[in-house]
């Protein structure tokens, strides 16, 4: 089997390589015989990648401890489901299970995007396959996952924190997020080899941007929530590098879905957006590169390997590359309108991309600075959480409000009495919001207090704006108020659903302020019999036990939880010992309160076996549920949006041709 698993990547190596260098000379040369039997080589690259993944697939389900993957991340007693979570539980798997992905979205987006022209496909193919040729050379030559041993016993076994329900879909999600960014990297880049001045480019990968764009947040919740329940610390985000990097290119593509909107209607910012789509596949790289360099320690990269150089060099070649080509291109993306108040729509986007972006950079200086500081003084300066809550405060606050200001603001230009009349509504509303929460105690927390009154005022626009739409679809077509809305949104999707996504993000800004300002967290030693009381709860130990499952030994202490003299039932705080693995994990026991949206997190933090007491730490999280919650209404709003809308596409597509056909050179 390791054979042939090493021949299918050598077959998908050359595959690649030929798309990328035939591929490249038939879109110079304009042959198109040659462009086809390039994009050919690209689809039978996913065909053998598809065949060595099966491969080691095949060997991890059938506990084949002749391949030294297997035995490096499986064990005897570990579970099916985690057996095939294992392909991208470590280095070379996820490589592998990159390139799959890679190799599939590339296949389908030769093949879907046939109305994008053959002049700019041509360039595509190449593109796709220089990006494929390198992480296919990745796991051929430098982390093969095929390499074989005498079989050993028994393996290693998974990371026990790996051993979870999260891990099943987090990780392939986020791969699905990073790799998607591929795809409209390389119609941006082939539109500019293709001397093209047209926005056909974005037509072609809006969706694609949305789709990796809602990858990326769906699997950054899927992994906060992982955290929340499995790492057992009474947090969700901690701001490690790794987080981080699946964060900086999620908001970089935030940044673009916004202001293409603003090329769209105005025919602007053309080379920003160029630049967006580079930083966006660029730090997709750069967390590629953060997860398995070895460069940082954290519970979510791989040992130190050999592909970290590869990959930090890929992205400095990337980074110049791009910006010479942009800059080479320069005449092909003038602006044809300019910006005719810093009161509009358009200047809202804009400023909502300056912050996206400087919050960013922020962040990636963050990540960036220990690296630096290590590579060139020999020491590592770490920063802390402080520096990041600070700045997400300063770019995130002003973020928030712009969401409820944009909708309400006019394109090109708008008025003060508009502006007043919008705003008054939404604006007082928030107001006495915030005088509310500090009559109830709540100003104890400045940027929480903000955080809610500018959630209240983003609310508000929203849901005007859903009122004027129904109001406005119901006087011109009739019928009733809900059929009124299901037309205004089926009109206007991406609008909407944009909306609903804004939704979301309140939801979340709500969550996080309400369970980290307003948390109350409280520590002590328990003995048998005793209790705590903690925010109106009381806790009562009343004593150990243990256990046995599959592949790990579970030691679990109970307590009884009640409020108010009313039992609310027993939770059950522990630890589990994983044999194979020769390691233990804190298992959590939360309470939820779906009325109040808090939740009761309590952890085992040091179990004494000889006197039987137990050191618990508590804590009381209002409203962290929101933050789930909003995780279900951002997949909804993207949905929405990404739902198909053949007569915009229709139009859209026909105007950027027609313009591409006046400014092509």
């Amino acid at each position: 089997m390791a054979p042939l698993g090493r021949a299918a990547l050598l077959v998908a190596f050359g595959c690649l390589i030929y798309a990328a260098l035939a591929g490249g000379y038939a879109a110079a040369r304009r042959r198109r015989r040659l462009a086809l039997s390039a994009r050919n080589a690209l689809l039978a690259a996913f065909g053998a990648t598809a065949v060595a993944a099966a491969v080691l697939v095949a060997a991890l389900l059938r506990h084949d401890f002749t391949f030294a993957y297997v035995a490096e991340h499986t064990s005897a007693q570990l579970p099916a489901r985690y057996r095939v979570s294992a392909l991208w539980g470590g280095q070379e798997g996820s490589l592998l299970f990159w390139l799959l992905v890679l190799t599939g979205y590339s296949s389908i987006a030769v093949l879907a995007a046939r109305r994008a022209g053959q002049d700019l496909l041509a360039w595509v193919v190449p593109i796709l396959g220089t990006i494929g040729a390198f992480f296919a050379f990745l796991v051929v030559a430098i982390a093969s996952p095929f390499h074989t041993q005498t079989a050993p016993p028994d393996g290693l076994g998974l990371t026990p924190s790996l051993q979870n329900p999260y891990m099943l879909i987090h990780p392939p999600l986020l791969y699905l997020g990073y790799v998607g960014l591929s795809i409209p990297f390389a119609f941006a880049m082939a539109t500019l080899l293709a001397r093209r001045g047209d926005e056909m480019w974005i037509v072609v990968t809006r969706r694609w941007t949305l789709v990796a764009w809602t990858f990326l947040g769906v699997g950054q919740l899927l992994g906060a929530h992982w955290a929340y329940v499995e790492v057992g610390w009474g947090g969700y985000y901690a701001w490690d590098p790794v987080e981080n990097a699946a964060l900086m290119p999620w908001l970089a593509a935030t940044a673009f879905l916004h202001s293409v909107m603003i090329q769209e209607k105005r025919g602007m910012l053309k080379v920003w957006n160029m630049l967006l789509v580079v930083l966006a596949f660029c730090l997709a790289i750069f967390g590629d590169f953060l997860t398995r360099s070895g460069v940082i320690n954290s519970i979510h990269s791989f040992a130190q390997g050999k592909v970290g150089p590869w990959l930090l060099g890929f992205i400095c070649a990337v980074t110049a590359a791009s910006l010479a080509l942009v800059f080479a291109r320069l005449p092909l993306l003038r602006a044809r309108t300019r910006l005719e108040s810093l009161v509009s729509r358009e200047a809202t986007f804009l400023y909502n991309n300056l912050l996206l972006v400087a919050l960013c950079l922020t962040i990636l200086w963050g990540v960036a600075f220990p690296l630096l500081s290590e590579a060139v003084r020999g020491q590592t300066v770490t920063i802390a959480r402080p520096y990041y809550d600070f700045f997400l405060r300063v770019f995130g606050l002003p973020l928030l409000l712009l969401m409820g200001i944009g909708p309400l603001v006019a394109w090109r230009r708008a008025s003060l009495r508009a502006l007043g009349n919008a705003f008054l509504g939404p604006a007082l509303l928030a107001v006495a919001t915030g005088v509310v929460l500090i009559a109830l105690g709540a100003g104890s927390s400045r940027p929480g207090l903000i955080a809610y009154s500018f959630s209240v005022f983003v609310l508000a626009s929203i849901a005007l704006e859903f009122a004027r739409g129904t109001r406005a679809r119901r006087s011109l077509a009739g019928g009733s108020w809900p059929a009124a809305f299901g037309s205004l949104v089926a009109r206007n999707r991406r609008r909407y659903g944009g909306y609903v996504v804004h939704a979301a993000v309140v939801l979340l800004a709500i969550g996080i302020a309400g369970s980290s300002a307003y948390q109350t967290v409280r520590e002590r030693r328990l003995q048998p019999g005793q209790s705590m009381n903690v925010a109106g709860y009381t806790l009562a130990f009343q004593g150990t036990t243990e256990g046995q499952s599959s592949n790990a030994r579970e030691l679990r202490t109970h307590l009884l939880l009640s409020r108010g003299g009313h039992t609310l039932g027993s939770i059950a705080p522990g630890k589990n010992y994983y044999p194979a693995e020769r390691s233990s994990s804190n298992e959590v026991a939360i309470r939820h309160n779906f009325l109040t949206l808090e939740d009761v997190y309590v952890i085992a933090d040091q179990i004494d076996a000889k006197s039987g007491a137990v050191y618990f730490k508590v804590l009381v999280k209002p409203l962290v549920n929101l933050i789930w919650l909003a995780g279900a209404v951002f997949v909804l709003g993207s949905l929405i949006t990404l739902w198909p809308d053949a007569r915009e596409e229709r139009r859209l597509a026909a105007r950027y041709r027609a313009e591409g056909a006046l400014v092509r050179v």
